[in-house]
């Protein structure tokens, strides 16, 4: 694949930002978009260079010129989404969550495996350079043991009701929109959970607009993660080692982490810092990040894999169990 042709499936926001990066990634074009209204696809298409643009989803991925297809409609749709692209011969990158339940995911990951395509879940944070280059150097013990994790990630959501923000019939849920790079986060650098207990705030219809994350993983270390609609977080990430701390000023779209080592000073409970190393990716960061996963997908497909070792469908899953499980414990369902 000299170039590597993506579909757009859906013109909300995200799908605006995507098609942005994907005109700074080598090895990609935008080859078609696709929308429920043919108005809507032909701005999209007007405005980032699509050769294409689809009044159905259905004719967009019956285009010859698409290879892979982005899914970027609310989350209660993927599976329907991937399910058409899938018998359509075409490869899915899929935004995240997967899907609103574990037993979806699962039934995804079936389809791509009897259609023999490709499937990835876009979570940019593990194709991430700085997050990936940090991952390696926590793993060969250059900073310390890993001990406590604490990352949030929250913003006030100003939306009608029948936002997918905000309805329940869409998978709103702080949870699902913003807890996620949390949980990601720890699963990356602490390894996968071991027991995770969570507390919410729900609205009147139901979702959680707040939640609150505790988690332990191997060798003892513990998280503490947040996700808000209602608030604006930090959106740090600051990982405490035996050696000195780890931070990221903004965990979801890094472009360093910093850590600090810290040793004894003279005097009871005195610690100096050192001197700071920052950590940056091996590979220049494409856009706001997006163009990164886009980069792997063209990676895999190039080299015939089925999933990426960046975001294997094991990884995606486990992810999903926990939210599931977290959902449960604060008393958010879905309808159906």
């Amino acid at each position: 694949m000299e170039s590597i042709g993506w579909g757009i499936l859906a013109t909300g926001k995200i799908a605006h930002a995507f098609a942005r990066d994907l005109a700074l990634t080598p090895g990609a074009h935008l080859a078609a978009v696709g929308s429920r209204r043919l108005s809507s696809a032909q701005a999209f298409a007007e405005e980032y260079g699509a050769a294409a643009a689809h009044g159905s989803y259905e004719d967009l991925v019956a285009d010859p010129a698409v290879d892979v297809v982005y899914i970027a409609t609310p989350h209660a749709l993927h599976l329907d989404n991937a399910r058409l692209a899938f018998e359509a011969g075409k490869h899915v990158l899929c935004e995240k969550p997967l899907t609103l339940a574990t037993a979806d995911a699962e039934e995804m990951v079936r389809l791509a495996g009897v259609h023999d395509r490709f499937l990835m879940e876009a979570m940019w944070t593990a194709c991430h350079p700085v997050v990936r280059a940090l991952r390696e150097r926590l793993r060969a013990g250059e900073f310390g043991t890993p001990r406590h994790l604490h990352a949030e990630l929250g913003f006030r959501v100003d939306a009608p009701p029948e936002d997918r923000m905000l309805n329940p019939e869409l998978g709103a849920s702080a949870l699902l929109d913003m807890g996620i790079y949390p949980l990601t986060i720890a699963h990356l650098l602490l390894g996968p959970a071991q027991q995770l207990t969570a507390a919410g705030d729900l609205s009147d219809r139901g979702i959680d607009l707040d939640i609150a994350v505790v988690g332990r993983y191997a060798g003892g270390a513990l998280a503490t993660m947040t996700a808000s609609m209602t608030s604006y977080s930090s959106r740090a990430c600051e990982i405490a080692t035996d050696q000195g701390r780890i931070r990221f000023d903004d965990f979801h779209h890094p472009t360093e982490a910093v850590f600090t080592p810290h040793a004894p000073g003279p005097g009871s409970w005195v610690v100096e810092p050192g001197e700071p190393v920052v950590v940056v990716g091996e590979e220049p960061i494409i856009g706001q990040g997006y163009g990164n996963e886009i980069a792997e997908v063209g990676r895999c497909l190039r080299e015939s894999l089925r999933e990426s070792p960046l975001v294997p469908h094991d990884q995606t899953l486990t992810l999903l169990r926990q939210m599931d499980e977290l959902r449960a414990q604060v008393g958010v369902t879905f309808p159906g």
